[in-house]
């Protein structure tokens, strides 16, 4: 399918530089300013694909979205705040580890109440989607919100990131960050939310319209939500981890759309981002599933090809063609007898 993608992106080349040397002589006509009763049938024909072309180029570009102005505004955490250990030796420590933590009752239930602020506070950044509003303003709630709360906004200062939560619009994939941008009617966002409460984190994510969105952009959306629908279902104490990138990436191509495959899901509780890796796309990987295990399922998926690059922030991912993504993420739990969603 992949393969594709690059054909029709050939294809759609060739007749762009065809009709821009069309729109080009037709340019030139109205640059002489010629009558319309001198103008021929298929430069009338012309006139109108030249219209309606501007009008598509316009909408495309208006999606593509460039980087605003970020504050330095200091966002300030009460010293009674727990905050995690993000020093390189604890960083490194969770890295370099191969084995899977198995959560007893006390880490589970810690989890479930970082999972549970989570869950409530991106709801709440829900409620603030709407055209005009600044990524920087939805930020700022997020983070007083996640304080009222009693916890810390884990993305913050984590490995130099500026902000409280990421924020990804249209063709960003991943890990936005907040800034002035005003939302626009016709946006999609992606707001990933996690909190750090009583030693552990609780992650998740979802992507959502500003006010009214064309038909791709909505299937795009339903179909990361039921992406991350299936790859939950495929859950199972046993189950081999790959039978969740398995699910996904099969759906998510027979409904016209790539999956990232650079970012995975992860093992969560006292580490921000721990073992296992959960891949999104087919792959052949043996680990089985067993109770007590914690991770998050966060497809990514493109309206294009999956291609991405990374801005000079260091932070930044869009997709290399400009076009949409979405994702969806759930951190979820395996019990004795199927899974549990946390989030």
């Amino acid at each position: 399918m992949m393969k594709n993608f690059g054909i029709q992106s050939n294809l759609q080349g060739q007749r762009l530089s065809i009709f821009n040397q069309k729109k080009q002589s037709l340019l030139l006509c109205r640059k002489h300013i010629v009558p319309a009763s001198q103008m021929t049938s298929s430069m009338k024909i012309w006139s109108r694909l030249v219209k309606f072309t501007s009008a598509i180029a316009d909408t495309t570009n208006k999606r593509i979205v460039q980087q605003g102005a970020v504050s330095k505004d200091t966002y300030l955490v009460p010293p009674h705040i727990r905050k995690p250990d993000y020093s390189h030796k604890s960083m490194l420590l969770t890295r370099l580890s191969s084995s899977i933590e198995l959560k007893n009752k006390e880490q589970i239930k810690q989890l479930k109440d970082a999972c549970v602020i989570a869950k409530n506070i991106l709801a709440k950044a829900k409620l603030m989607v709407e055209p005009g509003v600044t990524t920087e303003h939805i930020n700022g709630v997020v983070h007083s919100e996640i304080i009222k709360c009693g916890a810390f906004p884990s993305p913050l200062s984590y490995k130099g990131f500026p902000k409280s939560c990421c924020t990804s619009v249209n063709n960003v994939v991943c890990h936005g960050i907040p800034d002035d941008r005003p939302l626009l009617n016709g946006d999609i966002i992606n707001i990933d939310i996690t909190v750090f409460v009583n030693g552990c984190h609780g992650d998740t994510s979802d992507t959502f319209a500003v006010g009214k969105i064309d038909k791709r952009a909505h299937k795009l959306i339903l179909s990361t939500q039921h992406c991350l629908k299936l790859g939950i279902q495929a859950c199972v104490p046993g189950n081999n981890f790959s039978k969740i990138g398995c699910a996904i990436e099969k759906f998510a191509n027979s409904r016209g759309f790539s999956v990232c495959k650079e970012f995975v899901g992860h093992g969560i509780g006292s580490y921000f981002h721990g073992p296992p890796n959960v891949l999104h796309t087919t792959n052949s990987s043996n680990l089985l599933m067993k109770p007590g295990m914690a991770f998050t399922i966060e497809p990514i998926l493109m309206e294009g090809s999956n291609q991405i690059k990374r801005l000079s922030d260091g932070w930044t991912i869009v997709s290399k063609d400009n076009l949409r993504s979405a994702q969806a993420e759930h951190t979820v739990l395996i019990t004795d007898t199927g899974v549990e969603i946390l989030t």
